[in-house]
């Protein structure tokens, strides 16, 4: 497929504020119409200049960006058609929650029953109908951003940008929000592109995920293939949580690598980004992928660790422990009888899996 063939495509985007450094470098990214796209990544890694562009509120300094085949480089926002939803909601505190809505109609000259029909239907999907009187500041920050989704929406645009749209709401709002959002993205099939610093708003809501550092794309895949197979240790360490363990390779055969860690104990790992004997790597082990006291003759690889801390969290006990000179070791461990047996100060055996076990780059 080509460019024209995706509903929104970015193809060698650059872009430097100072003609010096670049903040998003040579981005490639396609995204077919009625995907959810997540840019995700940490402050300053690029995600939402690159959401900027896509607005029109940026200039790509080199490279083109397509929307519906068509180049938007020279394209002001207003005649991109293009529904946008900001952290801050951005409403017009001077006019109540209908006016808000109405306003993209009335620009766009449409007949005043056609504006109060889709007023009234935008408003009754994030259910505020009720709330169309009132003024933005009687509202509660939910209901604002609610209101801004709804406005964002009541054109019928295809594609919707998202800027950190949950970011100013407690966490139990964030993640009743996050559900009506992808409910309504499902009814709708409109295009969403969202931009996160948030990883379990991403995993939650996306179809695919674009992982930013540094302006760089570092992986983009659906949720569940960034958490169990990372690319490289960067998005093995920003999406969920991850424990880490450090050595050198001895071997590479069939796409295992043989480890011997910091501590001299020897491993194995599904080898992904090294390349021969004898250089650095970072074990990648999810915490809920190791086993205590496992049957060694069942567990392909087994260390020795040392019980440090006992927390208890309801649904699991979350342990953490020293285990090849990491004492950040994280095991999560369910709230049944056996994790009883364990207590602090306790050396015992833990195992996982090999192929629950990636050999990355030492970075």
């Amino acid at each position: 497929m080509d460019a024209q063939q995706y509903h929104v495509s970015f193809k060698g985007v650059q872009k430097s504020y100072d003609g010096v450094r670049l903040v998003v470098k040579d981005l490639n990214l396609d995204i077919v119409k009625g995907e959810f796209v997540t840019m995700l990544g940490p402050s300053g890694s690029g995600k939402t200049t690159c959401l900027m562009m896509l607005a029109g509120f940026e200039t790509a300094t080199h490279g083109e960006i397509y929307y519906n085949g068509k180049p938007v480089n020279n394209l002001p926002p207003h005649k991109r058609g293009i529904g946008m939803v900001f952290q801050n909601y951005a409403l017009f505190p001077h006019m109540t929650v209908g006016k808000n809505l109405a306003f993209p109609l009335k620009v766009r000259k449409l007949p005043k029953d056609e504006v109060d029909r889709a007023v009234r239907e935008a408003l009754d999907m994030v259910q505020m109908v009720d709330f169309m009187d009132r003024y933005p500041g009687q509202l509660s920050g939910g209901q604002k951003q609610r209101v801004a989704l709804a406005r964002a929406l009541v054109f019928n645009p295809e594609l919707v940008l998202m800027d950190e749209p949950l970011g100013a709401l407690d966490k139990q709002l964030r993640e009743q929000m996050q559900y009506e959002i992808k409910k309504i993205h499902e009814k709708l099939g409109v295009t969403v592109v969202y931009v996160t610093h948030d990883q379990s708003e991403a995993l939650t809501m996306s179809d695919r995920i674009a992982v930013f550092e540094d302006g760089i794309i570092q992986q983009i895949a659906p949720p569940d293939d960034l958490y169990e197979r990372p690319d490289n240790s960067f998005v093995a360490q920003f999406i969920g949580e991850n424990n880490t363990l450090r050595g050198k390779v001895d071997a590479i055969e069939e796409g295992v690598a043989r480890v011997t860690l910091d501590d001299g104990q020897k491993v194995s790992a599904i080898a992904i980004n090294v390349d021969a004997p004898g250089v650095p790597t970072l074990l990648s082990i999810r915490p809920e992928r190791v086993v205590i006291n496992p049957e060694e003759e069942n567990m392909a690889q087994t260390v020795d660790g040392h019980v440090e801390q006992m927390i208890y969290l309801g649904d699991h006990i979350r342990c953490r422990m020293t285990v090849a000179g990491n004492d950040e070791f994280i095991v999560k461990i369910p709230n049944a009888s056996d994790s009883k047996l364990l207590a602090v100060g306790q050396d015992i055996r833990i195992g996982w899996m090999t192929d629950d076990c990636r050999a990355l780059d030492a970075n």
